[in-house]
């Protein structure tokens, strides 16, 4: 079946990147989701789309989502690459298993299925992926060393991903969510961010959107912060 554009979503199945998968859809793309509960290809399958329940740190699970789209609509326009929840201790406390852990969750999550898609969004000269990351990735917070250690190496990645792509208008963008609705709420952290309040999965999902339509067609290689002012100093 042929479509004008075509989105996938990996750890799609809640959080961020359920409210991604949803605003994209209401958007007009055609969605195809992967996430390893079993949401996901529920959340497809309400969307009309396509899903499948598998893991982005697999291979295998992420080229089966890229084929199934290739099958029914024979394009990717965008790629979203949202991630689980890694490993978390006192900085010298997490052991070498766990660092691993910790890059399979917020690195090569993004590795992976963009050198699936890449080549097929060379083929179309143009494509987006954007990738959900952490306001933390450059001011970064022992509450969640993993994730601020492997999404600084991102921010790198993408950086040079944009350099050797560019030409081929393909664009790479990673958004910096701050504390976000998804989380566990607390008193605290609603008190040091400037804006006073949570943001909610949808104020990244339309971050995301942007990112993804012709008005953000020059932007590329970029770090943008959506989180009430947090890093506002950084």
């Amino acid at each position: 079946m042929a479509v004008d554009k075509v989105a996938l979503v990996t750890a799609g199945g809640s959080g961020m990147g359920a409210a991604a998968a949803k605003r994209l859809a209401q958007d007009g793309f055609a969605v195809g989701i992967l996430s390893s509960s079993g949401k996901g290809e529920a959340l497809a399958a309400e969307l009309g789309g396509i899903g499948v329940t598998g893991s982005n740190q697999s291979n295998d699970d992420l080229k089966r989502l890229v084929d199934l789209a290739m099958e029914r609509w024979g394009r990717i326009d965008v790629l979203v690459n949202s991630a689980g929840h890694g490993p978390r201790a006192a900085i010298l406390d997490i052991t070498d298993e766990d660092w691993h852990r910790g890059m399979d969750t917020y690195l090569l999550n993004a590795i992976r299925p963009t050198r699936l898609v890449t080549p097929i969004m060379q083929k179309q000269k143009a494509g987006a992926i954007i990738n959900i990351s952490t306001a933390w990735a450059f001011e970064p917070s022992a509450m969640f060393p993993t994730s601020a250690v492997f999404r600084a190496g991102l921010a790198s990645f993408t950086k040079i991903f944009a350099d050797t792509y560019a030409a081929d208008n393909i664009r790479m963008n990673n958004v910096l969510p701050g504390w976000i609705d998804s989380l566990p709420a607390t008193e605290e952290r609603r008190q040091g961010v400037p804006m006073q309040r949570y943001g909610t999965s949808d104020e990244i999902a339309g971050t995301i959107a942007f990112l993804a339509s012709k008005d953000a067609a020059y932007i590329t290689g970029q770090n943008l912060r959506v989180d009430g002012g947090i890093t506002r100093s950084i």
